[in-house]
């Protein structure tokens, strides 16, 4: 983003026709597209993402005459704006979208109301202030006490209709649910629900939507009560401060910090923190069922295998959240997307078209349950004023989804057609009419369900919630002490799509166990997956349960594919080196190497040919370019002997003492020839005797954290509530990648190559740490 040349503010930005008469219509070069758009129309209602299609694909930045407001719809220029609150100042975000008229102006005035700036609407320096103050109950290790309250009253209203055999899940569960816990968790007294839910609904219009003149009035005595009612309950709560809740916990640091934490403030965060958590969890449950019983096949999967639940929440989030949108002020002359904005304008941030552009996420209007970066949806905002109650929020969608999952799996969408209350951010069906056979009730033959539960995951999901199912359609022996397994979809349809050097996770049964294997086959061939694997002595568990119980037609959960040893196929030459096991990635790199016609050699090393897998595969496809190193035969593969200049790639996988010498004769190599992929992490577990403390600052959401020598960055960061992904926690997979601006690293991963290191601008949170006593992070 750059500045720009000053504009006049506060009105249309383009220049208008001299003389143009007062309420003409503006004879600017506003588009067709741009002058129609309309937030409070029936479209924006009812699909955001797909009302504002033209734009993301035609004019991503535009001005709305009818709004005054510039509309801002792709996923970089978003969370740009969200990642500088400086030029883009929250102030605006409460500010009502529909200014009210003197009559209701004198009835919010009659009682008194005082609305402050809040933890969603305040600028620097006083937001991060309180922010680090407040933050505490939000985190991860202090939600948990919440779940058994959550689990039971979920249960508890169940348990009301589940014999009825059709139900209103908005009016009889997933409204009253969210606002009894946003209630608890506040510390407010569960009283007057259903005059809370009026009031509730009350400053979402008067706030973000468009009432008639008429409607003003009744909606200003609402939002009033509301103010009074809030101002009574935190006085009550001042009699008792050490009583639980989040509201209590502000008025005890009320007295450690009277300048942060300051009457007004708490007054103003009752009434908002109220609306804040529930409504949008509220909303955001009732159009994830909505859209899990819209797609019946993902239904059908999560109630087979809850352990989906975590990612499918983030997947429903980012399809269709309870937000869509946000607004911003810009502070200074400043350009979005290529487009000049002045200082003063105002700003709609459609972050529900964010989440469909296809510049982030491939086929972005496909539900998927099992997108790997579906987490990414800017549903929370980022940065500073991300939303702190995210992860209460999706603790209470993975305990409503699991419970009507599990007791309720026959459940389908009754005919109806679905209304929503008019505003611009926050949208929800206002009814969802749901019917199923109560005699068809699992529980009513299997009473044990009634008593089980899946445990909730708070925070980010990890890649671990993506499993899939797959039969294993072959084993075959294929050298001695392996086997080659042949793992198809249930259904018999095609698999995802994967690149050589890719793997993925196995999950050997009930054993709690999990491995990855790197894919062997044709990566051409969509109908199968293709690994081989070695029966390890001594084994950890998973080969030896992976040759002793596997048998053709059995069912597995695999994870992937992921792939972090990518054949670089611009290259123009290739050396391919593999050791015993190892040559499951590198005989699919050589495959795709002699596809595309790269000039490749490939090297594979041996005990003895009857231990070598694929060999006579291998010997068939690549002819003189396979040289075969068999320790039994005394031929040895001699590193320091291959012609490894500038325009070659060396790519290698096998034990660890062939990758540690390759490593000492690639520093004579060109930088960055050298890619390997491990079979295991060498950094070791985290011996806190032998590390140094150190800090964290997080450049987007404006905190320093504390590393301990008995932390690593990826713990420091989930107390913290920040989000980043995570899988094997070892450094092996790369899902807890982070971009670091600033500080030496100190690597410990088998991910990066030198070169990649060597710009110390990326580290795995899960185990690399500091040479420095601070690292600045992009997060």
């Amino acid at each position: 983003m750059s500045e720009t040349p000053s504009q006049s503010t506060g009105r249309c930005p383009f220049p208008h026709a001299a003389g143009e008469a007062r309420g003409a219509a503006p004879r600017c070069p506003v588009s067709a597209n741009a002058a129609a758009f309309d937030p409070f129309s029936d479209g924006y209602q009812q699909d955001p993402p797909e009302y504002v299609r033209w734009a993301r694909e035609q004019e991503p930045v535009f001005y709305s005459p009818q709004l005054g407001y510039w509309v801002v719809t792709r996923y970089a220029d978003i969370k740009a704006i969200f990642r500088d609150n400086l030029t883009f100042s929250p102030s605006i975000a409460l500010e009502k979208i529909t200014p009210t008229g003197p009559e209701a102006n004198a009835v919010l005035e009659s009682y008194g109301y005082a609305m402050n700036r809040t933890l969603v609407n305040e600028d620097e320096p006083a937001h991060m202030p309180r922010r680090r103050v407040l933050m505490e109950p939000f985190t991860p290790d202090h939600l948990k006490h919440h779940e058994p309250m959550v689990r039971r009253l979920t249960r508890e209203y169940v348990d009301r209709f589940i014999d009825a055999g059709r139900a209103d899940l908005v009016d009889e569960m997933l409204w009253e649910v969210p606002l009894t816990v946003a209630l608890h968790f506040l510390g407010v007294p569960e009283e007057d629900m259903d005059l809370l839910r009026k009031y509730s609904i009350a400053h979402t219009v008067n706030t973000w939507g468009r009432p008639r003149p008429e409607e003003q009035v009744e909606v200003a005595h609402a939002v009033g009560n509301f103010w009074q009612f809030a101002g009574k309950v935190l006085d009550k709560m001042r009699q008792n401060p050490d009583g639980p809740g989040w509201m209590q916990y502000g008025i005890r640091k009320q007295k450690t910090h009277p300048e942060v934490v300051t009457d007004s403030y708490l007054h103003s965060m009752m009434m908002a923190g109220i609306v804040a958590a529930h409504e949008t969890t509220a909303n955001a449950t009732a159009n994830a069922m909505k859209l899990l019983l819209q797609h019946p096949n993902s239904w059908r999967e999560i109630c087979e295998d809850p352990s989906l639940i975590p990612n499918a929440v983030e997947e429903c989030l980012r399809h269709n959240g309870s937000v869509a949108a946000w607004r911003r002020l810009a502070t200074k002359d400043v350009q979005i997307g290529g487009i000049d904005i002045a200082a003063g304008s105002k700003l709609l941030i459609v972050t529900s078209s964010a989440n469909h552009d296809e510049r982030h996420f491939a086929d972005a209007d496909l539900f998927d349950i099992r997108r790997d970066n579906a987490s990414d949806h800017v549903t929370f905002g980022y940065g500073s004023h991300q939303c702190m109650g995210k992860n209460l929020a999706r603790m209470e969608m993975q305990i409503f989804l699991e419970e009507l999952t599990r007791r309720l799996p026959h459940m389908r969408l009754a005919e109806q057609t679905f209304t929503y209350v008019p505003n611009t951010s926050f949208r929800g069906p206002e009814h969802l009419l749901v019917q199923w056979d109560p005699a068809q009730n699992p529980e009513r033959t299997n009473a044990a369900l009634l008593g089980a539960h899946v445990p909730v995951r708070i925070g980010e999901p990890s890649a671990h919630a993506l499993s899939r199912p797959v039969v294993v359609e072959r084993v075959d022996a294929v050298a001695e002490g392996i086997v080659r397994l042949r793992l198809v979809a249930p259904d018999g349809g095609a698999l995802p799509g994967w690149a050589p050097g890719a793997h993925i996770d196995v999950e050997c049964g009930d054993t709690g166990i999990s491995r990855q294997y790197s894919l062997c086959s044709d990566p051409a061939d969509v109908g199968a997956f293709e690994i081989a694997v070695l029966r390890e002595t001594p084994s950890r568990g998973g080969s030896a349960w992976m040759h002793d119980t596997l048998r053709a037609g059995m069912r597995l959960k695999i994870r992937g594919p992921r792939n972090h040893f990518r054949l670089d196929e611009e290259g123009a030459r290739a050396i391919f080196i593999a050791g015993g096991i190892g040559i499951t990635p590198v005989s699919a790199m050589a495959r795709r190497a002699r596809e595309l016609g790269i000039d490749y050699e490939l090297h594979y090393s041996g005990r003895s040919r009857k231990t070598m897998a694929l060999a006579d595969e291998l010997a068939q496809l690549h002819g003189e370019r396979l040289h075969m190193h068999v320790s039994e035969e005394g031929t040895r593969n001699d590193f320091a002997a291959l012609n490894v200049d500038e325009h070659a790639r060396v790519y290698a996988c096998g034990p660890a003492r062939m990758l540690e010498a390759l490593e000492v004769c690639s520093e004579a190599w060109p930088e960055d020839a050298l890619r390997v992929e491990h079979f295991a992490a060498s950094g070791g577990k985290l011996d806190p005797s032998q590390e140094q403390a150190f800090e964290v600052e997080l450049k987007d959401s404006g905190l320093v954290l504390n590393v301990g020598a008995d932390q690593t960055v990826l713990d420091a960061l989930r107390r913290a509530n920040i989000d980043v992904q995570s899988d094997c926690e070892e450094g092996l997979c790369g899902s807890c990648e982070v971009r670091v601006l600033a500080g030496e690293i100190d690597h410990r991963d088998v991910v990066l190559t030198r070169a990649e290191r060597e710009t110390q601008t990326r580290m795995m949170t899960c185990c690399s740490r500091a040479k420095s006593g601070r690292l600045i992070l992009e997060l």
